[in-house]
């Protein structure tokens, strides 16, 4: 068993890596291509596709004490609770997108660090989850004033599509 103050280090370290892993980047798909198609072409172009985490959702039932531990460290303000994103308290990342900390909204939800990316054509890139074996857990839904998001769940991971 992992002790609280490691398991600690790595609730908060883990969203953070992902973060500045992923500063700048952006996800397209085009809903007639197929991932293989679409790296071919990239490849002839001579261009990186790119992805951008639009939206990181940790999921905590301590969010006060995840959004201290996280405005110290880095120096980010996180604002009162927003209640279209599911009460989360968010902070901007730098390269415009939020991260959001939030308690479960249910008993049965675990706590999740959900990397939300930003996409084009959110339906296309449903589609391309599900046709990779993905399930489709939250299909596209309009959050207003927000933008469209959905999850997906692939080899045990929840992931999230967004679209502004």
């Amino acid at each position: 068993m992992i002790s609280s103050p490691i398991r600690w280090s790595i609730l908060c370290l883990a969203p953070l890596l992902l973060v500045g892993a992923t500063a700048g980047v952006r996800f397209t798909v085009d809903p007639g291509q197929t991932s293989a198609e679409s790296a071919s072409q990239a490849e002839k172009r001579g261009k990186e596709q790119t992805l951008k985490v639009q939206y990181l959702e940790i999921v905590t039932p301590q969010v006060n004490e995840t959004c201290a531990a996280l405005a110290r460290a880095h120096g980010v303000v996180f604002g009162e609770a927003v209640a279209a994103l599911g009460n989360a308290r968010t902070a901007k990342l730098k390269d415009g997108g939020r991260i959001g900390v939030r308690a479960p909204m249910r008993a049965t939800e675990q706590p999740v660090v959900r990397p939300y990316i930003l996409v084009d054509d959110i339906e296309a890139a449903v589609k391309a989850a599900k046709a990779a074996g993905a399930e489709i857990a939250l299909p596209p839904m309009e959050i207003p004033d927000h933008g469209t998001f959905s999850i997906y769940i692939l080899g045990g991971i929840e992931h999230g599509l967004w679209k502004l």
